[in-house]
């Protein structure tokens, strides 16, 4: 990692605090911020914006208020409650985590942070917002708000993706920590508050900064310049059809054995090889005496891949899939937002 001329990371807290304490935002899980709130809320932030998350959240607590109950809870109605948020492994790694800390910690959360990191899904940022803000530990939490912020008060050109830069932050940070309590929780939290609020990606709005006095970026100009990082890798291209397979007795539903989403729910779906035609997949499938009723085109960009969807709606005398009505599916059938978009071509009968 690039050494830099020291930087008064000491300056930094009580102006932040100053700050936080008038401009923060009301968000549902800094009311009593437990470890298990703190928890769910924080998986759910990851790749997913505040606002969208706040309904999610209410809808999850209210169905699964403690730790035990998203152990005990059913996966299919799991699945249900994270639809929409996707990355389903973040639910599936909660609940695993919830089943240890019931059977092993008695439905409590270890304060220590190595025990913390020894749970499925849960690493070091997770552990160390969780051990600061639930538990007032002088732990840091380093996010991607963390990082802008950091990087520009420094103008620091080392990538963000370099595990020096987060052991280097991380020991930065936690060494002008309140001692312990409530500041630890409020300094936190104020850094991913001034990230998400102030210090933006694109448009930061330095003149409303606590710490601009102390920016080197905002000193120079070079704030859209920060964070630094490695040239992305081209996603790869998968072109598939997404079977809408109608029968007497619903619409064709199956879980994924492979590849991206292995394990969720779907339309019955396939990699399109050598150009082959979407009656040869059918055929192959065991459908039979089917129709095509309607074909739509649809996109859905994961962080490698990118599909491009044709949706096929068919109408047939039988497959071997479990079918489901369309009000079943929605009520129960938890489905990835890849492949609930192609409801719509059924709402455009």
């Amino acid at each position: 990692m690039n050494v830099l001329k020291d930087f008064p990371f000491h300056q930094i807290p009580a102006p932040l605090l100053q700050w936080y304490g008038v401009h923060k935002r009301s968000l549902p899980w800094r009311e009593n911020p437990s470890p298990y709130k703190v928890w769910v809320s924080e998986i759910m932030l990851q790749q997913t914006r505040v606002e969208a998350v706040k309904e999610y959240y209410a809808r999850f607590l209210l169905e699964l208020p403690t730790v035990e109950d998203l152990a005990a809870c059913e996966e299919e109605r799991l699945l249900k409650l994270w639809e929409g948020l996707g990355y389903y492994s973040r639910v599936r790694n909660m609940q695993k985590a919830a089943k240890i800390l019931v059977s092993e910690y008695g439905g409590e959360f270890p304060k220590d942070v190595r025990e913390l990191q020894s749970l499925p899904g849960i690493g070091r940022y997770t552990s160390g917002a969780i051990a600061s803000i639930a538990f007032g530990l002088p732990v840091a939490a380093v996010d991607g708000n963390v990082f802008r912020v950091a990087s520009r008060l420094e103008e620091n050109p080392t990538f963000i993706s370099d595990p020096k830069y987060r052991n280097y932050l991380e020991e930065k940070l936690s060494a002008i920590y309140p001692e312990s309590g409530t500041a630890c929780s409020e300094f936190t939290q104020s850094l991913f508050e001034l990230g998400a609020l102030v210090c933006k990606p694109l448009r930061p709005e330095c003149e409303r900064c606590p710490l601009k006095d102390l920016c080197r970026a905002y000193e120079h100009g070079t704030q859209t310049l920060f964070p630094k990082t490695a040239p992305k890798k081209e996603k790869r291209i998968e072109e598939l059809y997404v079977f809408l397979i109608e029968t007497d007795e619903g619409f064709c539903i199956r879980r994924r054995e492979q590849g991206v989403l292995k394990g969720m729910n779907e339309f019955p779906s396939h990699i399109i090889v050598d150009g082959e035609s979407a009656e040869q997949v059918l055929h192959e499938w065991g459908v039979y005496g089917f129709t095509e009723i309607k074909r739509e085109y649809y996109t859905h960009t994961f962080t490698h891949i990118h599909w491009k969807m044709a949706c096929v709606w068919v109408r047939a005398d039988g497959a071997p899939f479990d079918a489901y009505s369309l009000a079943e599916i929605e009520e129960n059938i938890s489905l990835p937002t890849a492949f609930r978009q192609c409801i719509k071509t059924l709402q455009k009968r």
